[in-house]
């Protein structure tokens, strides 16, 4: 049987061979579909298994097959009879692997024994083209028993089962509805061209003003005015006394009700430094009641009478504010949609809504030019990620992981609830000094070898140690990206909130949030079971599957031996998944218990698990240490003239010449790339929806509120305003933009005589709420989305609705706790001044 369809198969070959063309396209076809082999479940007798001349496959029941007319064919020593292959086994080397199941036998690829490679290549390729268009097939067996994420429409929770025809159906509408989204953003983005708004130089004094009238507006559009000049950043309050006085005028036509035109006048009034040595650009938006003139005066009024030199741009906006916050609010709902439900990944979930944040931009008339959106990206917060990434790719070559994870297992005495309090307690205290991204940068890899180790599941711990990484985050001035652009603000510097002030009142509260915490996520876990269900042996074969897929699936053939390599991986998941149905039925499922033999297992670990490479340790510890001390210093020691990422840029290059490294693809594979992809999509977006007036739009509304309250509760309702629109909000998006917009909206409160609240208790209560609620979702904390990156690679990714089901119920708790301790310092013990 073999031998007739080995010769039929060639005989089709050769009749194809002379089409050219045809071949041509055939072998990318083959290169692209090249991940396995389908397996026929009815062929129990014999399997035939494709591969290239470089690694021959041969059956228990057949002789080795060599046809005499491929002058060109590798002569290869067949290995035979069982004492050859008992040395092998499903952890074998991967090119030098043999497997007993169904009697295959697998060369290395690079065998000493083999003739010349690229005449085997030549002469086989026709016969693997032929064979391998049931490659592509060998993923609907591998998935049935893998734990490889299932396709997003599995996610929906749909309580009925869906045929596989009606499945293609709506994997084809949802491609195709994302496309036609994608391709009317695409059109409307390029129908626009990037705004040009030139640039006017101009020069006032307290006895010169600036005037000028402008026409042609439409009904109901914005006026957006720019004036950039030696400006005072944020709000200046009671600092200075010299101010450029911006006007806007237009006549409102006559109504029903009115038979006169009514004037509609709109004053700007900036704050002026009187050093004039920073040039800080200001941007207001102005609402157009109709289409005729407007007329735009500036004035300075200056203690002197010194010329002040500015600079302004103006431009027309089609689209009214309320208008413009429905379609952001509509773009973010978007985004969450695809991310919530796993339609696609969240990184393209990232990308699609940028896309449809600057195709609105254009729209409306405010396009961003490339080189706009681009410096929105915070490049910061990528170096710090990309630095600290390499760090730890080096630094998990020591084995130092697998040594922490069995000293944190001999700590806990074998029990596991201790042992997670004990992890979550040191990221607290260690993200209140550090970046929360670098606390779990360094605590990821621990934590799910450890789990491992222990057979625990590592998403439910790890989902723990974030949320407790954002809550101790808050607890000082350079925990949190918040915390720190309120202790930069200089406006809030002289109204008394400095480190140490800032520190002192959120430490004491965020104590009282951290021992609320444990037994309410001692609460949220009761009925989770965070052994797993199977025997230690079958977790970690799945978990095996999964990761030689993944690598397999990361592979683009560009040539023969990548795409020998490739086959080769997907034939050694095929080989552990048979192993596994194999235990599968020997082993009966049964929930682990904790172990009570814990020292003796200590004993095994501590042999399994050492220190791989001391002298590498040794730097590692060192430049790392050199890092974190720098960071540390870094918020305290003004001299230090390099933010966070330049210092772990600086640290990741130290580390990458005392250790050597010679291959660098090594490295840059254990680089998160899809997760800084992830952020730098994310400011964009964030930044467009700003652009879009959402988050001044909060801010706006929030401040309507607290002024509608009765004086006597004003305070008290002015906190809980505060804290749950800044956690809600933070939830939803980067709360870094969130807190720089409202810190004037909140100095103005304080400021407006007849709101009368001090700015203190709104300011902490912004703090409070903007660093808890990063616990609500997956994207509301950068922590939140590293750690999920990070667990991903190794296997362990959760999804958005997991992390939701434990960390929104949390961000509930922490902020309730924390809108409490403020209310009862502020207003029921005063603590405000």
């Amino acid at each position: 049987m073999y031998l007739e369809n080995k010769n039929n198969l060639e005989v089709e070959l050769t009749q194809k061979g002379a089409q050219s063309n045809q071949s041509h396209r055939k072998s990318k076809a083959v290169a692209n579909n090249f991940g396995g082999l389908r397996l026929l479940e009815g062929f129990s007798e014999m399997r035939e298994t494709v591969t290239p001349s470089h690694c021959v496959v041969y059956e228990e029941d057949f002789s080795p097959v060599h046809e005499e007319e491929s002058n060109n064919f590798s002569v290869i020593k067949f290995l035979k009879g069982k004492t050859k292959r008992s040395g092998y086994n499903e952890k074998s080397p991967l090119l030098k692997m043999s497997s007993e199941d169904e009697g295959i036998t697998y060369m290395a690829l690079h065998d000493p024994t083999f003739t010349n490679g690229d005449e085997s290549w030549e002469s086989s390729s026709a016969e693997l083209e032929k064979r391998c268009h049931l490659g592509s097939e060998v993923t609907s067996l591998s998935r049935s028993t893998s734990t490889e994420k299932s396709d997003p429409l599995d996610n929906l929770n749909l309580n009925f089962t869906l045929s596989n025809s009606l499945r293609y159906c709506l994997s084809i509408c949802k491609i195709s509805t994302i496309f036609a989204i994608v391709i009317i953003c695409s059109l409307l983005f390029s129908m626009y061209p990037d705004r040009e708004s030139p640039w006017q130089m101009i020069a006032v004094s307290s006895d010169e003003r600036f005037s000028m009238n402008l026409t042609e507006f439409r009904d109901n559009a914005l006026l957006k005015v720019q004036v950039a000049g030696p400006f005072i950043d944020n709000m200046a309050g009671e600092t200075t006394e010299e101010y450029v006085v911006v006007q806007v005028e237009q006549n409102e036509e006559a109504g029903s009700r009115r038979r006169r035109p009514q004037q509609v006048l709109y004053n700007w009034t900036i704050p002026v430094n009187s050093q004039r040595n920073d040039q800080i650009l200001k941007t207001r938006t102005f609402e157009v009641t109709n289409s005729g003139p407007i007329s735009i005066s500036i004035q300075a009024l200056l203690q002197d009478t010194q010329v002040v030199p500015l600079s302004m741009s103006l431009q027309s906006l089609y689209a009214s504010v309320e208008t413009q916050v429905v379609i952001a609010g509509v773009i973010l709902a978007g985004v969450y949609a695809l991310i919530i439900f796993e339609i696609v990944h969240r990184t393209l979930a990232a990308m699609l809504g940028s896309l449809a944040a600057l195709a609105a931009l254009a729209v409306i008339g405010d396009r961003p030019s490339l080189v706009m959106v681009v410096e929105w990206i915070d490049y910061e917060t990528l170096a710090l990620l990309f630095g600290m990434m390499i760090l730890v790719a080096i630094f998990s070559e020591t084995g130092f992981f697998d040594y922490c994870a069995v000293k944190a297992y001999q700590l806990s005495r074998g029990r596991v609830w201790p042992m997670i309090i004990i992890l979550c307690l040191i990221a607290a205290i260690l993200s209140a000094f550090l970046d929360n991204v670098t606390t779990m940068l360094l605590f990821t890899p621990v934590t799910i070898r450890l789990c491992e180790v222990l057979n625990l599941d590592p998403r439910h711990v790890l989902i723990a140690e974030v949320i407790f990484t954002n809550i101790g985050g808050a607890a000082t001035a350079v925990g949190d990206p918040p915390n720190v652009i309120i202790v930069s603000n200089q406006d809030l510097r002289k109204k008394g909130i400095d480190f140490a002030a800032f520190t002192g009142h959120m430490f004491l509260g965020i104590c009282l949030v951290l021992l609320t915490s444990f037994p309410f996520l001692r609460m949220l876990f009761w009925n989770k079971k965070l052994y797993n269900k199977e025997p230690s042996e079958i977790v970690e074969l799945k978990h095996e599957i999964l990761v030689w897929r993944l690598t397999a699936q990361r592979i683009n053939p560009a040539s023969r031996e990548e795409t020998a390599v490739k086959y080769l991986l997907m034939q050694k998941v095929l080989t552990l998944e048979s192993l596994l149905r194999k235990k599968l039925k020997t082993f009966q499922r049964q929930i682990s218990q904790e172990d009570k033999n814990w020292e003796t297992n200590i004993q095994e670990l501590q042999k399994k698990h050492r220190i791989s490479d001391k002298i590498l340790l040794v730097k590692c510890i060192s430049v790392l240490g050199v890092v974190i001390f720098t960071f540390f210093l870094n918020s305290f020691i003004p001299g230090i003239h390099l933010d966070l990422g330049w210092i772990a840029m600086l640290g990741a290059l130290w580390l990458l010449v005392l250790a050597d490294i010679q291959d660098f693809e090594i490295i840059l594979h254990r680089v998160e790339w899809a997760t800084l992809l992830f952020f730098a999509a994310l400011f964009v977006l964030m930044e467009a929806l700003a652009q879009l007036q959402l988050i001044d739009y909060i801010g706006q509304q929030t401040a309507v509120l607290i002024k509608a309250v009765p004086e006597d509760h004003r305070l008290a309702i002015a906190v809980i305003l505060v804290i749950w629109v800044s956690a809600l909000v933070s939830s939803l998006i980067d709360n870094i933009p969130f807190t720089a917009t409202m810190i004037p909206v909140l100095l103005n409160l304080s400021q407006d005589a007849d709101v009368n609240l001090p700015v203190k208790p709104l300011i902490f209560a912004l703090a409070m709420g903007a660093c808890l609620g990063g616990n609500g979702t997956l994207i509301g904390a950068s922590a939140n989305v590293v750690c999920a990156g990070i667990a991903e690679q190794h296997g362990y990714g959760f999804s958005f609705m997991e992390f939701f089901r434990l960390g929104f119920p949390m961000m509930l708790m922490t902020t309730t706790v924390g809108m409490f301790y403020l209310l009862a310092i502020h207003v029921g013990l005063g603590w405000n001044t």
